[in-house]
């Protein structure tokens, strides 16, 4: 797995990032009616519940799997798998974005039958999600609201040392 930093970034504000989990309801709508959602922790729970807002969902189970340590990503660590939903038949998962894929390997492996439904997609992930709303590059690192705190930064141009 990498650890080698990207080298772009995108900076996701609460709003954005409620606009894109609401604009995910709204793909999933037509879809059969989900038994409930599995949020997959930490990342998945805002848009989990966003999306099960919308879709009036009120049954959440939550997958918790630990594979990032602040910008880089290590070992996949399933910590909890979802109690209640078997081989996922019936079942929405929603993470808030799928990058390299190896957690939504593990995820397809534990719930096979689950549709698969992120915020954000990066192309080496991106055949193993069903739904998905915003592609990014492979390069860029997304900055989601929890992860930042206001503060100054250079411009785009002033960043470049390579």
């Amino acid at each position: 797995m990498s650890s080698v930093p990207p080298e772009k970034s995108f900076p996701v504000s609460w709003e954005e990032l409620h606009r894109t989990s609401k604009a995910l309801a709204w793909r999933l709508l037509d879809m059969k009616p989900f038994k409930g959602i599995i949020a997959v922790t930490r990342g998945g729970l805002v848009p989990a519940a966003v999306v099960a807002r919308e879709l009036d969902i009120r049954l959440i189970e939550t997958a918790c799997i630990s594979s990032y340590d602040q910008q880089s990503q290590g070992k996949l660590t399933v910590l909890k798998k979802p109690a209640e939903a078997d081989d996922g038949e019936g079942w929405l998962i929603v993470d808030d974005l799928v990058d390299t894929g190896e957690t939504a390997k593990a995820l397809r492996q534990m719930m096979p039958k689950a549709h698969f439904a992120t915020a954000y997609a990066k192309p080496a992930g991106r055949p193993l999600v069903d739904t998905f709303v915003t592609e990014v590059s492979q390069d860029t690192w997304i900055f989601f609201p929890w992860d930042m705190e206001p503060q100054p930064i250079q411009p785009i141009a002033g960043q470049r040392t390579r």
